[in-house]
């Protein structure tokens, strides 16, 4: 059995620990919003927060999660009124969507740690991958976060 803290909420499993924390989420727990990518963590659309870091969760086991503190898109902002949240919408950020929810985790564990980004800063910071290219919407959406939800403006 192990014990995972996702969202605020403790969950005992009886999982292998080496499955991935993905599968994990989204099968045990049914917490669809964390989507499958690319399977090897190079892509990002499966990124959380384990600890406030982000991680691509494909590529790390539950059994290094245990102990730790998960956040998944569902636990980011109450009402998605998280200030990255809130900018992705100001912004319309998203074409297609499927890599929104990573893309949102990896910027705003990325604002905690860089809070007043240049653009420079956020291309070498967020390597999450977007097949639909909305990258200069991105780049909008995380510096109006960083400015305090002033990206639509």
């Amino acid at each position: 059995m192990l014990e995972i803290e996702v969202n605020g909420t403790k969950h005992r499993l009886d999982v292998d620990p080496a499955v991935p924390l993905l599968w994990v989420l989204r099968d045990s727990l049914g917490l669809k919003g964390t989507k499958f990518g690319c399977g090897a963590g190079l892509c990002g659309a499966c990124t959380v927060h384990v600890d406030g870091a982000a991680v691509r969760s494909c590529a790390y086991s539950v059994g290094q999660a245990a102990g730790s503190k998960i956040t998944s898109i569902e636990g980011l902002g109450e009402s998605g009124d998280h200030p990255v949240q809130v900018a992705w919408r100001e912004v319309g950020v998203p074409q297609c969507g499927y890599c929104q929810p990573g893309m949102i985790m990896a910027a705003a564990a990325f604002l905690k740690d860089n809070p007043s980004p240049s653009d420079d800063d956020i291309r070498q910071g967020i390597t999450n991958i977007c097949r639909c290219g909305t990258y200069n919407r991105i780049r909008k959406a995380i510096r109006g976060a960083a400015e305090g939800g002033k990206a639509g403006r």
